[in-house]
């Protein structure tokens, strides 16, 4: 059996926040797992690609590849129920393009969405699935 996808995100912004809840409320089946960008174990997940982490995007890990930017987010969808999922449709545009309206909205989420001073602690119903709550 293959290991649950993994979304990594930053944990200090509201918009990712606010997407890690969306994407709790949606996927029905409980398939993903989360991690905040600034835990060390998603600096070790990465570590595993060979890559640093960056708080401007988003990541997925599923499959045993690691998904960025707008890959990342529009395969998170194909998780999610119904109309969510045909989202992944946009997968078929080039990166390029897709990648320049998901770095145009992670340039300015902060401005546009706010940001906390620390990573939001997830409620009790749904602390199962967030793997970086374990550390110290």
């Amino acid at each position: 059996m293959s290991e649950a996808p993994v979304m990594l995100y930053d944990g200090v912004c509201n918009l990712c926040n606010d997407s890690v809840r969306f994407v709790l409320a949606r996927d029905t089946d409980n398939k993903l797992r989360f991690a905040s960008i600034q835990s060390t174990v998603a600096a070790r997940l990465l570590a595993g690609f060979g890559v640093q982490s960056k708080l401007d995007t988003i990541y997925l890990i599923a499959d045993g590849k690691l998904h960025d930017r707008s890959s990342a987010a529009l395969r998170i969808c194909g998780y999610l129920g119904f109309p969510w999922r045909l989202m992944t449709v946009f997968l078929i545009l080039p990166k390029p393009l897709r990648d320049a309206v998901y770095n145009c909205i992670g340039r300015n989420r902060y401005r546009w969405f706010g940001r906390t001073d620390a990573c939001q602690i997830p409620t009790e119903s749904v602390r199962k699935y967030f793997l970086d709550l374990s550390e110290d």
